[in-house]
């Protein structure tokens, strides 16, 4: 097909490039080329187009444009949420599919795929009726748009977690850190270019164009997640046959979660994703109503986030890949964030707009490297022949975790901020930025509170390397 030749030219180009400058270059090996890993990555851009899609534009649409309660469309954005708790369980099932055909990962795709398109395929009904053009009342319009969110979130995270047990079933392992941290850039680059894309045709704003932009969405998700399917997994009749015994879910689970480390470690990435996470919705309401900056100038700050994400997972990449331990990895990512979080707090009194940026800078760094290296130590602790369950368990700890930060964070500046200004806290906390300050204090907390339960697994494997190790990070208590 002329799509895949066309991605083959592109890599090769790619290649040509020093690898100091092009660092996911060397996750590619003979026998999977990098133009295989950029056409499986693909899934991944529609995973970020879905993102931008529902938690930016159409929420924004649908709270400015089209006059909704915000908190009707906020329970809409998180009725995704609903589902990721059975992530943990799609892993499972695409660990043990029967299928004639011989595929254990592919059907599970392209089910995610059909799901994210058939939610993008009604969400143009949805806003006709949340518009009123229905004789039959707003409940219809606002519970087929649910529907529409719900379908479209849920195959997001079908997808994704059915695509990164592919990746990691068909490369080496020790070119893993490298994948993984190049599906991290795509999911990136995937939410940035959306959203400027959606941006640019949304710009001279009418309802016409929006069913337009996401009927376009709809096709674009379905021809990208085919590409990224096209002769991926191999076919294996003799291991997804129907008279092959595999455990249950129960029981399966009861072992996996057994094992030492795995119930810290999960309890880790909820705290340190919560940690990363609750700031989500405040930081650029912070900037404008404390520091008073325009809305293009915090309009930025994604940009800034984005680019410290990145160098994120250049690093990790090209770290992990030297050998360093991913929980080490990610307790430094954890230590970064506590110099981001600080530099927020006091770019308040101190008037600063620069160390603001500086922060959110390293809000990126620190949250990216947490987020690579727990995914890396997820895929190490799979048993055999269930690496979907374990990347579907962190996929489903990340996801809850994250999103129920998100909505306790921007409840809890409302609820600061309000007793704040009606003097309910003192004379002395009156200032905008109390409700704020509170949810940026809670998140150093909680990064600590990470550290104290990743320490133990630091020093796990500091002697697993070698039983005299120097004293550092490992050696505090947990």
């Amino acid at each position: 097909m002329k799509f895949f030749g066309l991605f083959r030219v592109r890599a090769q180009q790619w290649m040509n490039v020093a690898p100091e400058f092009l660092p996911f270059a060397d996750a590619a090996t003979d026998d999977l080329p990098l133009s295989r890993l950029l056409r499986l990555s693909l899934f991944q851009v529609t995973v970020g187009m879905a993102n931008v899609l529902l938690v930016g534009t159409l929420n924004r649409v649908m709270i400015v444009e089209m006059g909704m309660a915000a908190w009707i469309v906020s329970l809409m954005v998180a009725l995704p949420l609903v589902f990721a708790p059975f992530r943990a369980l799609v892993g499972f099932k695409s660990d043990t599919h029967r299928s004639v055909l011989g595929w254990k990962r592919v059907p599970y795709i392209w089910m995610g795929s059909w799901l994210q398109f058939g939610g993008f395929a009604i969400m143009p009904f949805a806003l006709i009726l949340l518009s009123g053009d229905s004789n039959f009342g707003p409940w219809l319009g606002q519970s087929s748009s649910a529907l529409a969110f719900l379908l479209v979130g849920a195959g997001s995270q079908i997808t994704q977690t059915a695509g990164l047990a592919l990746a990691t079933d068909i490369a080496p392992e020790k070119a893993r850190p490298r994948v993984v941290a190049l599906m991290y850039v795509m999911l990136l680059l995937g939410m940035v270019a959306s959203s400027l894309i959606f941006g640019s045709l949304l710009a001279d704003f009418n309802q016409v164009r929006l069913i337009k932009v996401v009927q376009g969405a709809a096709a674009v998700t379905l021809v990208l997640n085919l590409m990224a399917l096209w002769k991926q997994e191999v076919r294996n009749p003799a291991g997804t046959a129907a008279s092959l015994e595999h455990p249950d879910f129960g029981s399966s689970w009861k072992a996996f979660a057994g094992q030492g480390r795995t119930a810290r470690f999960l309890l880790a990435v909820a705290l340190g994703t919560a940690a990363f996470n609750m700031q989500d919705i405040i930081l650029e309401p912070y900037g404008g109503e404390v520091l008073g900056l325009s809305v293009a100038s915090t309009t930025s700050l994604t940009a800034l986030l984005a680019g410290g994400a990145l160098a994120a997972f250049a690093l990790a990449a090209r770290w992990l890949g030297r050998g360093m331990d991913a929980h080490r990895l990610a307790a430094f990512g954890l230590l970064i964030g506590l110099v981001a979080f600080s530099a927020v707090i006091f770019a308040a009194p101190l008037g600063s707009p620069m160390i603001f940026r500086m922060g959110a800078c390293l809000i990126g760094l620190g949250g990216g490297l947490f987020a690579v290296s727990t995914l890396t130590v997820a895929m190490g602790l799979e048993r055999p022949g269930q690496i979907g369950l374990a990347l579907g368990a962190w996929g489903a700890v990340q996801a809850t975790a994250g999103g129920l930060a998100v909505a306790m964070g921007g409840a809890l500046r409302d609820i600061v901020s309000n007793l704040a200004t009606h003097g309910t806290l003192g004379p002395v906390l009156t200032d905008a930025s109390v409700g704020y300050s509170v949810v940026y204090q809670l998140e150093i907390g909680l990064l600590f509170a990470t550290l104290v339960v990743i320490g133990p697994l630091v020093r796990f494997a500091a002697e697993q390397e070698s039983p005299r190790a120097k004293f550092g990070l490992a050696e505090f208590p947990g």
